[in-house]
């Protein structure tokens, strides 16, 4: 598997007229390798170049890890001696034969103290986004990796199964968080999660990306959980929103609409096996808005329905991948026609 994905990655490098992909620790560099290390104060390179084995910079007491690895990199390791650091960045260039070559490198990952020292070991180097070359590669996943997200999925939702019975009024968002993160680990999840655990609730609810506080659950709250898993670098990311009896009947209400909505944009359930799809994105859209706006239901004067809660547009949508907030490719708007309205193509 990771001898496929290197090839691929060498042959999209020749496509793109770049000598060697450079990866920071983190997603790509899970992916092109099957290495996990974290960004701290010691730099860890990869270094995949168009032809040729790759390279591994890392500190020398990590040189076991770097056996380990199934595409058998070739190794440069560093002492604690930053002169050691310098040499070692140096040598693997000049093996790699990176100065004055075009390097690509993730925008958003790359730090500037790699940056750095690899600027300095590579006179004369270009140093390019490789942005869309990895999204065109990771976009579409293989069995692998799907069912490595299957497993944070299946994991995450073991953690929220063991973890609902444990709520109970009077204890704290914070204590509630703390319960989810330990009933996660025992699900199988990495240790190092896709975010921490978001507990909200009450007036706090409210708040798109809030952290868990020290407010006690009440009756009659609502209760947001947001929270993920990782296995094997891959992530998973679900939301749920939970009522703590007695229900106000307004809130009753609006669950009702957002029930009805995403059932309407759903397939029945005996159509799944012939067709997935519920329709073009056009249809579905136009189901899901019959259902939050019917013309029995009032609407409220700035065009939502009332107490809808209207003015929220943040996805609840479970997620699960390499990237929690990743950079979805946005594929170029067409010129609509007739024969095109209402029907929309979705993002990759």
């Amino acid at each position: 598997m990771l001898a496929r994905r290197l090839t691929r990655i060498q042959d999209a490098l020749q496509r793109a007229s770049l000598d060697a992909l450079v990866l920071n620790p983190g997603p790509t560099m899970i992916y092109a390798s099957g290495l996990v290390f974290h960004l701290m104060e010691r730099p860890v390179v990869f270094v995949i170049p168009a032809e040729g084995p790759p390279a591994l910079i890392l500190p020398e007491f990590e040189r076991t890890k770097g056996e380990d690895c199934r595409l058998r990199p070739v190794l440069f390791t560093y002492t604690e001696d930053p002169a050691s650091r310098h040499a070692t960045f140096e040598a693997a260039s000049r093996r790699l034969g990176l100065p004055s070559r075009r390097l690509g490198v993730e925008p958003l990952r790359m730090r500037v103290f790699e940056l750095r020292l690899l600027e300095a070991a590579s006179p004369g180097a270009q140093f390019l986004s490789a942005e869309d070359l990895i999204t065109g590669l990771r976009v579409a996943k293989d069995a692998a990796e799907i069912e490595t997200m299957r497993r944070a999925v299946l994991a995450a939702e073991s953690a929220f199964r063991a973890t609902v019975p444990l709520i109970k009024l009077g204890m704290t968002e914070r204590e509630l968080a703390s319960e989810l993160t330990v009933q996660l680990l025992r699900a199988g999840s990495d240790s190092e999660l896709p975010f921490s655990p978001i507990v909200a609730s009450g007036p706090n609810s409210a708040l798109p990306h809030g952290v868990p506080t020290d407010r006690r659950l009440e009756r009659g709250d609502f209760l947001i959980i947001d929270w993920g898993a990782t296995v094997e670098g891959y992530i998973s990311d679900l939301t749920r929103t939970l009522a703590l009896e007695p229900v106000d009947p307004e809130l009753a209400r609006v669950h009702g609409i957002v029930l009805e909505a995403n059932q309407a944009g759903r397939p029945p359930r005996r159509r799944l096996r012939r067709d997935r799809s519920g329709g073009t994105p056009g249809d579905r859209r136009r189901r899901i808005r019959a259902a939050v706006y019917p013309p029995h239901r009032p609407r409220h004067r700035h065009g939502g329905t009332r107490g809808a809660l209207h003015s929220r547009r943040q996805s609840r949508a479970p997620r699960a991948g390499h990237d929690l907030h990743g950079r979805a490719r946005h594929l170029p708007r067409r010129p609509r026609g007739r024969a095109d309205r209402g029907q929309h193509r979705d993002h990759a």
